[in-house]
């Protein structure tokens, strides 16, 4: 979530929030093995459980299922030493890389539209045939395994009103917003497909390609799992209850086997109100009660509008029933959303079965023949949970090439169980189940709470408070190792978590500098293992702030997006919160390779103060920015990045080039493209 998107509200009143004993615990367990609480705090920061992580992927330790069993990975190295900080409008990375501008907001994808224009003055259609605003989560697709051609799909996470139009935003003398300014920012919100192409060197948006495209807030979407059909999801647009417009606020991204691209519905309940008693799924989300974030819903009753283009955000119930009016037109959001980037004829999919809340991410495990596939969610949002979805089909690899990928997905999407988490002090942790069946924490069933699953669906939050679920410190991107099915959380930070809420997978409140959390599961998907893998810190907090040891060269505050490469480097991005570790720098990219760090036994520990030089400092991004999404290339040559809302950049297409003193420029979020210039494999020797 970016820091811009968000209202940072707390919404979960649920109780579940742990208290101090939980955390005394787990401290007197670890200080009776080293004899002092610092000692203990220090076993927390630097061994955790690492003894159920073990380096060596083909090798059971008996702690936990050993998964699948690649062959033993070469051993690798990063080959850049860590940069300095910068506080500039420019781009700095490690020596050795080129980086360029890549397809900036406004790029068209088609000759539909007409070139972006410097002062904002590009019309709705225009937006609609472009790229959008603050470009977020993506995944790069090849053209049949090339690195040097493919399809880049990409995620446009929310507007700034002021760039987007020429003054900023109007409105008539009645307060409402003019439609055509409405229809351009539904248009830069959602998602896109582009066809990528590598010439010269360089890469290029393939101008006019069959299979650019875009999905906005008004785009025309299938409901499909648990509620399809439902009465949660009936409106007067779908009185079937199997369409809905739109989708929005996508933040961090997800992928599939069989090659489609998930994206995520994060912080869209602002742009919807309803002016009347608010039901239990709405209050607990966060729908609004006096106008919608952007005003969307002032312009219905507009000549122009078109099937309730407008109407549709005043979700205020007004007729007889659910199908005169919107009421449920915000139950038809907050979903994972299937896109074929390969097959331009396709509607996009929301896949409700894998729960209804503030999605940040949609990380896929290890897909292994015979065994169900597991996504894991964070929810991002202050003290809540982290989910996962297992499906019922066991993987068949030849569905990794299907004739229909949207068939395959209902396959794998549509049906399984959707579970949430529970850390629990001594280092092990339970999945949770929701389900009609489900026990909950008072000792009902979720069934006599919601009714059915599709009831359970629609309040995913309010069925996780129910089952006792851990609240997290704001759940954001999951990444999976592919050497050993190792998966991590960025906790990006928590600053209403009071002190006597702290527990052992939270453990500092506030907590202003964020952590990341991994865990590995039992072959049986119902229990896991974690430790804390890093601390975010500035270089110069306290043994009780600065828990990984970081230095100036590695020091970070709100871990967000995050992906593994093919080779098992762990590359995370920054969103910057905590005042010291801005004032050193701007929001950045850190790589680790969490395999290398080893104790004496072999096994995998956390970055701690013997071993943090090998968390290294990659790239910085220009001023007022957030580092967004990241993907690689097959031959790992080319890493895209995204810088999000910079305040005064780009300046040139070149990403490095700082904007010059008194110059002013619309800012544009855009993709940046980083290559070695010896044409060797990012970050490695």
């Amino acid at each position: 979530m970016s820091r811009d998107s968000g209202d940072n509200l707390d919404r979960n009143h649920s109780g579940n929030a742990p208290m101090t004993s939980v955390m005394d615990l787990y401290l007197s367990r670890r200080s009776v093995m080293r004899g002092s609480l610092g000692a203990a705090i220090a076993m927390i920061a630097g061994g955790g459980l690492a003894g159920c992580f073990d380096s060596n992927p083909g090798k059971d330790d008996g702690a936990t299922s050993p998964g699948p069993q690649p062959t033993k990975p070469t051993q690798l190295s990063l080959g850049f030493q860590s940069i300095p900080g910068s506080r500039t409008d420019a781009c700095t990375l490690a020596s050795g890389y080129s980086a360029y501008v890549l397809a900036p907001w406004g790029t068209p994808l088609n000759s539909a539209g007409n070139a972006w224009k410097a002062d904002g003055s590009n019309s709705a259609a225009d937006q609609a045939n472009a790229m959008g605003m603050h470009h977020d989560g993506m995944h790069f697709f090849p053209i049949e395994g090339s690195s040097e051609e493919g399809l880049l799909a990409i995620n446009f996470e929310y507007i700034d009103q002021q760039a987007l139009h020429p003054a900023g935003p109007t409105l008539d003398a009645s307060g409402k917003r003019p439609a055509e300014e409405v229809r351009k920012e539904i248009n830069a919100h959602g998602a896109g497909v582009v066809r990528l192409k590598k010439l010269d060197g360089r890469w290029q948006v393939v101008d006019n390609d069959p299979l650019n495209r875009r999905f906005t807030t008004a785009s025309q979407m299938d409901i499909s799992g648990p509620l399809r059909g439902s009465d949660h999801v009936k409106t007067r647009f779908s009185p079937d209850g199997t369409r809905c417009r739109g989708t929005n606020n996508n933040c961090g991204n997800g992928y599939t086997p069989w090659g489609t691209y998930l994206t995520c519905e994060e912080n869209w309940p602002g742009i919807f109100v309803n002016k009347g008693t608010l039901p239990a799924d709405q209050s607990r989300i966060g729908v609004v009660t006096s106008s919608g974030l952007y005003k969307w819903e002032s312009a219905a009753g507009d000549s122009s509008e078109v099937d309730d283009e407008f109407t549709r955000f005043d979700v205020t119930p007004r007729g007889e029933s659910a199908t005169d009016d919107y009421r449920n037109e915000a139950s038809t959001f907050g979903y994972i959303v299937e896109i074929d980037p390969f097959d331009a004829s396709t509607r996009a999919t929301k896949r409700t079965a894998l729960g209804r809340l503030r999605h940040e991410g949609c990380c896929p495990g290890l897909a292994v023949a015979g065994k169900p596939l597991v996504w894991y969610m964070g929810d991002d949002s202050n003290n809540e949970y982290l989910y996962k979805f297992v499906s019922d089909a066991v993987w068949d690899a030849a569905d990794a090439t299907p004739r229909d990928r949207l068939a395959t997905g209902a396959k794998y999407l549509d049906h399984g169980k959707l579970y949430v988490a529970r850390f629990d002090a001594d280092g092990t942790g339970v999945w949770l189940l929701l389900d009609v069946a489900s026990k909950t924490a008072a000792g009902g069933t979720l069934g006599a709470l919601y009714g059915d699953l599709p009831g359970i669906i629609v309040n995913t939050r309010g069925a996780a408070d129910a089952v006792g679920a851990t609240p997290m410190d704001r759940p954001e991107w999951t990444a999976v190792n592919p050497l050993n099915g190792d998966a991590y959380l960025t906790l990006t930070n928590n600053s209403v978590r009071s002190a006597d809420k702290t527990d052992a997978a939270n453990p500092r409140g506030p907590n202003l500098h964020g952590h990341i959390i991994r865990w590995h599961d039992s072959d049986d998907q119902l229990s896991f293992a974690w430790d804390i893998f890093v601390y975010g810190a500035n270089a110069g907090g306290g043994a009780e702030i600065n828990r990984s040891g970081l230095s100036e060269l590695n020091q970070f505050a709100s871990p967000d997006g995050m992906s593994f490469d093919s080779r098992g480097v762990l590359w995370f991005e920054t969103d910057n919160s905590e005042k010291s570790v801005a004032d050193y720098t701007n929001d950045q990219l850190l790589a680790v390779i969490p395999t290398q760090l080893v104790g004496a036994d072999g096994k995998q520990v956390p970055v701690d103060a013997q071993n943090q030089a090998d968390l290294r400092r990659f790239f910085v991004g220009p001023n007022g920015c957030e580092m967004t999404g990241i993907t690689f290339t097959p031959d790992n040559k080319t890493l895209f990045i995204n810088v999000q809302h910079p305040a005064n950049w780009p300046y040139t297409d070149k990403a490095t080039d700082a904007t010059p003193a008194g110059t002013r420029v619309r800012p544009r979020a855009a993709t940046v493209v980083i290559q070695r210039i010896d044409g060797g494999e990012i970050g490695t020797i």
